[in-house]
């Protein structure tokens, strides 16, 4: 059961390591803003202004919608090399990143609770997926 917990930990970790790499070490990367013009298909997408050096404007960038994304508004991003996909950045994009983790968290302290026996550890393990999953919500509004 431990094994099996420590896998989920870390199914976690790999799944928002995709996204959070870029947001939380963006050095070297296109940083900049992106006013929403149009969400359509789960993505929403507008016009780039760069805020780092190198970064070049362009006309559209995408943003997932799931992001707590409204069209109108102007979020601070940045963008995954080679494409036009951009994810936010700031607090908001760092707790977001790391959803998959906190679900992982709450999926771990069921395992570690029923079939450890753990409770402590299982609490420690819940609360700490819960509180990321509350802050990351909180913050992308």
């Amino acid at each position: 059961m431990g094994a099996l917990a420590a896998l989920i930990v870390f199914a976690g970790v790999w799944g928002s390591w995709g996204s959070a790499q870029h947001v939380l070490l963006p050095k070297g990367r296109e940083q900049g803003t992106v006013r929403v013009a149009a969400c359509a298909g789960g993505t929403c997408s507008g016009p780039f202004s760069p805020t780092s050096a190198g970064a070049r404007a362009r006309a559209r960038v995408e943003l997932p919608e799931s992001v707590a994304v409204r069209k109108g508004r102007t979020y601070d991003v940045v963008l995954k090399p080679g494409t036009a996909q951009g994810l936010r950045s700031g607090p908001a994009g760092m707790l977001y990143a790391w959803v998959p983790l906190g679900g992982a968290l709450l999926l771990a302290s069921v395992v570690v609770a029923g079939g450890m026996r753990l409770t402590r550890l299982a609490w420690v393990l819940g609360l700490a997926g819960l509180g990321l999953l509350t802050a990351a919500f909180v913050a992308v509004q």
